[in-house]
């Protein structure tokens, strides 16, 4: 079971740690909310990590076989959703820049639960996660384990992605305190959309 649970660890900070446009959106969205959102926010990203987990560990060569055919057009999608966010954070934050406003109400999740579904429906819309771990369960022996070693790999894949997350939330809350200012806030969602839309294009291209 400590196995599982640290194969689950391992696994969820495997996926969770490299620096993409989930975690570009939430530094800037805590940095021009709340930490309180953040937080939300974060964890919305965990649950769709330790869903995925949940899902490979349960469904294993199924869901891969489900998944596979339809890659190309979950990362078109994925890469679209991605542009279309990056241009409204952008946008709206240069209109209320212009209009001497600070923050950006018509941006972001106004509450800790829009913040949250608004997370996991963009960290789900990322086909890489889920066959990031059909692959590796299918690689390992934890489709055969016990009920108990199963729940152990999903709970620490949980764990690892929600630790993770609230780091990047709290490093976007520092950032926040640091720019008080409506050019610093304009820059920092300008950037923000710059970066996330590259990451798109990157998806795109890799098709």
């Amino acid at each position: 079971m400590i196995a599982a649970a640290v194969a689950g660890l391992l696994a969820g900070y495997g996926i969770a740690v490299p620096v993409g446009a989930v975690a570009v959106y939430l530094v800037t969205l805590t940095a021009r909310t709340s930490l309180t959102i953040g937080i939300s926010a974060a964890l919305g990203v965990a649950t769709v990590d330790g869903g995925y987990a949940l899902f490979a560990v349960l469904g294993g060569t199924m869901l891969r076989t489900v998944i596979e055919p339809i890659v190309i057009p979950l990362r078109l999608v994925s890469a679209l959703v991605l542009i279309a966010i990056a241009v409204r954070v952008g946008v709206t934050a240069l209109r209320h820049h212009r209009g001497g406003r600070v923050g950006s109400t018509a941006s972001r999740p106004a509450t800790a639960l829009r913040a949250y579904a608004s997370l996991v429906g963009m960290a789900a819309a990322n086909p890489a996660t889920v066959i990031y771990f059909v692959a590796l369960v299918l690689s390992s022996r934890i489709t055969t384990a016990s009920t108990a070693d199963t729940a152990a790999f999903v709970l620490g894949a949980f764990t690892a992605s929600a630790s993770w997350q609230l780091l990047v939330a709290g490093g976007g809350a520092l950032l926040g305190w640091s720019i008080t200012g409506t050019r610093g806030r304009m820059i920092t969602a300008v950037t923000s959309s710059i970066l996330i839309i590259m990451l798109a294009a990157t998806m795109l291209v890799g098709r």
